[in-house]
């Protein structure tokens, strides 16, 4: 790409995202978070229900990731998921959304479990025990929170989908539930191995999503892990799977796909 066509293009980001009005709710409130798991810090967004103010009870917690893109169009210029909006919009927006910063040019690292040959990444292990480690300690001190995995939810979608489904595999102690939108299982088939040889809670619990316009695989790559994870004795009521025909890797199939998602994952957590 020629060098003007470059310094146009991220001149033209930049100014968007300037000039972007903030279209975070009053809900949403962020921090940051020292994360020597990953040696730097982390920017986070929590969004608290309506109800948390006026209420005594404890809720269950929604990590989620790419945060960047879920509460805000001005810190996002690829649209945002527009979580703030739909849960402002109901009456039982029951659970606390905690949302961590993407790393940027370390995203592939930490949302990656397993390293590829040609993207690198694999530091997904130490991304997740930042989070099992630093940042929910802090959130259940903070916050009232109901702490064990059933009320425990991890969602992400691409690369974050990929870690979520993880996370759960690896760390169902303290994950119990992931969203799992779009999820990039061809990035080391490493993680088939892993259901493989998982031992998998019976209380596990898994949404998944996909578009029939994200290539070819995509669509193949989930039915090949649903059945390793029917052969695991997931219960089959454990597991949504939906295709959307027509969708596309975007924000716009996983915003339009948040709220059915998000009320399947919590269903069970009255």
């Amino acid at each position: 790409m020629p060098l003007r066509y470059f310094i146009f293009i991220l001149f033209f980001i930049l100014a968007f995202r300037i000039s972007a009005q903030s279209t975070a709710s009053q809900q949403v409130v962020s921090f940051k978070i020292e994360a020597p798991q990953l040696e730097t810090q982390k920017k986070i967004w929590v969004y608290l229900p309506k109800s948390y103010e006026k209420s005594k009870k404890a809720y269950s917690v929604v990590y989620m990731h790419d945060a960047q893109n879920l509460f805000d169009a001005q810190t996002s210029y690829v649209g945002e998921w527009m979580v703030d909006e739909y849960l402002d919009s109901i009456s039982e927006d029951e659970t606390i959304i905690v949302g961590i910063e993407h790393g940027g040019e370390k995203r592939i690292d930490e949302l990656t479990p397993y390293p590829h040959e040609k993207y690198g990444g694999g530091e997904g292990d130490m991304y997740l025990d930042f989070i099992k480690n630093s940042l929910k300690p802090y959130i259940d001190k903070t916050y009232r929170t109901r702490t064990d995995a059933h009320n425990t939810i991890i969602f992400g979608s691409s690369l974050a989908g990929l870690i979520s489904f993880y996370a759960v595999i690896k760390y169902p102690e303290t994950f119990g539930n992931a969203g799992v939108f779009s999820p990039s299982f061809w990035f080391n088939d490493e993680i088939y191995k892993l259901v493989e040889k998982s031992n998998i809670p019976d209380s596990s619990r898994f949404y998944f999503l996909v578009g029939t316009d994200e290539g070819e695989e995509v669509v193949p790559d989930l039915a090949k892990m649903i059945t390793l994870l029917q052969r695991k004795a997931v219960k089959t009521e454990h597991i949504e799977s939906k295709i959307i025909e027509g969708g596309k890797h975007n924000e716009l199939l996983w915003s339009s796909q948040f709220p059915e998602a998000y009320q399947w994952l919590i269903k069970s957590h009255e």
